[in-house]
């Protein structure tokens, strides 16, 4: 891989405008699966700028928008690999004018069905139960909605029946969605859309005035075409999440006293309360803190998130944690831990057995690689955003559920730490899980 590297980072991509035009040829693949949905890879909806005649489910229709798909993939990863040699050989483009590119083609993907996932079709299914009175963590859309409900219809073949695994905060905003949309699930889901994509520059905005190297972070996030295919075509939640992180390392290393422990704290639990993974950030931001035995910030920091978590958990109760803990038993591939579930249960282990003991197993494992990835970064970066992005890292690697978009977290940590080896890394991982959980969620005939 080291070799297949030096030999693209001296060839025509690293030069700026290839790398461009590649990214954006991999953006234009993807934008057009969203403007022909309904298609194999997209919801069963059609938002404002889907105007193309839609491909449907055929088996001629199923290789073309998967295929389109999966090359916009790799050329996005491709043009983004460019891009970043460019920049290590001395390309200092004006990062407000990536923005404000960057900003346009946001615009019009928010406006095109959701690519590659169906979970902005659960977001709004969540909602729409909030709003109509009934509890998206003890019920679910087939349930609380019925089977012909268009929102239990645009819902993926496999989350029809699953509660919400989010957390409160997620669902006051799905349920602001549904609020808006009311009975008509793409209204719905294209208000959700909106939102997303205006977080997602909005982060991106933060990064160019906060950070030590705006090229780089503006690079890393807002004109990153693989994180433009994942967080905003798919429409996911994840983009929020890693909003509430940024600003929280962002707070906690230009911010002291009291009352900036108090907003890291605020802005953690508000992480934490759209999803459990947040978590990861939390426990980042603790560990320079108590290697300066800094205890009472510590503390002070753990109590505000631990009350602002209370706070949005007591709306709903501890039953919202139930959905929460039953997703961590989740094993799928390419997860090497599916593969010694197989192998376990294959020679007669219960498979109950199996998950308990990789959910023993795998924060351990975690641990260890984050523990190697902090180490490997120069002792002379930040530790307040080294840390984070090291143990949200392992565990994309090491966790035995992981899609593409929940790499976003890591991405915006890595936003603030200079040139380092685990970019390259980062940029494979998120591209391979990319092309292993691309869909639209749908049952489709011969998938």
């Amino acid at each position: 891989m080291s070799t297949v590297i030096r030999k693209l980072a001296s060839s025509r991509l690293s030069d700026p405008v290839v790398a461009m035009a590649v990214s954006g040829a991999g953006l234009l693949l993807g934008m057009l699966v969203g403007a022909t949905a309904p298609n194999a890879e997209t919801l069963p909806v059609r938002l404002p700028l889907s105007v193309l005649p839609p491909l449907g489910h055929s088996e001629t229709h199923v290789i073309i928008a998967s295929v389109m798909l999966y090359t916009g993939d790799v050329l996005a990863c491709l043009g983004l690999a460019g891009m970043l040699w460019a920049h290590s050989q001395g390309w200092r483009p004006d990062p407000r004018h990536l923005l404000l590119g960057s900003a346009a083609i946001v615009a019009v993907m928010v406006s095109l069905t959701p690519v590659g996932s169906s979970d902005t079709a659960s977001y709004a299914a969540y909602g729409r139960i909030s709003t109509l009175g009934g509890n998206p963590y003890v019920t679910n859309p087939m349930a609380w909605l019925g089977a012909h409900s268009p929102y239990t219809h645009a819902v993926g073949t496999l989350w029809k029946q699953q509660p919400s695994v989010y957390g409160p905060f997620a669902t006051w905003i799905q349920s602001f969605a549904a609020w808006i949309g009311g009975p008509h699930v793409a209204s719905t889901i294209w208000v959700l859309m909106i939102l997303n994509g205006a977080v997602f520059i909005g982060v991106g905005l933060l990064l160019l005035k906060t950070s030590d190297d705006p090229v780089r972070a503006t690079l890393f996030w807002t004109a990153n075409p693989v994180l433009i295919q994942q967080l905003v075509s798919g429409g996911h939640l994840d983009t929020l999440v890693a909003g509430a992180a940024i600003c929280s390392i962002q707070v906690a290393r230009r911010v002291s006293g009291t009352w900036g422990d108090v907003l890291i704290g605020v802005l953690l639990g508000i992480a934490c309360g759209m999803k459990a993974n947040a978590v990861l950030v939390a426990l980042g931001l603790a560990v320079p803190l108590l290697r300066r035995r800094e205890w009472l910030r510590t503390a002070r920091i753990a109590a505000v998130t631990l009350l602002t978590v209370a706070v949005q958990y007591g709306a709903y109760g501890l039953v919202a944690l139930k959905p929460v803990f039953g997703g961590l038993k989740l094993v799928t591939l390419p997860s090497p831990w599916r593969l010694g579930q197989f192998a376990a249960t294959g020679l007669g282990a219960s498979p109950d057995t199996v998950s308990t003991v990789i959910g023993l197993l795998w924060p351990v494992a975690m641990i260890v690689v984050a523990w190697f990835i902090y180490w490997r970064i120069a002792s002379d970066q930040p530790r307040e955003v080294v840390a984070p992005f090291a143990l949200t890292f392992a565990w994309i690697l090491v966790a035995p559920w992981v899609m593409a978009w929940y790499t976003g977290i890591a991405w915006v940590a890595l936003t603030q730490v200079p040139r380092n080896r685990m970019t390259r890394w980062l940029t494979l991982v998120t591209v391979f899980l990319a092309l292993c959980h691309s869909s639209g969620g749908q049952a489709v005939p011969g998938r």
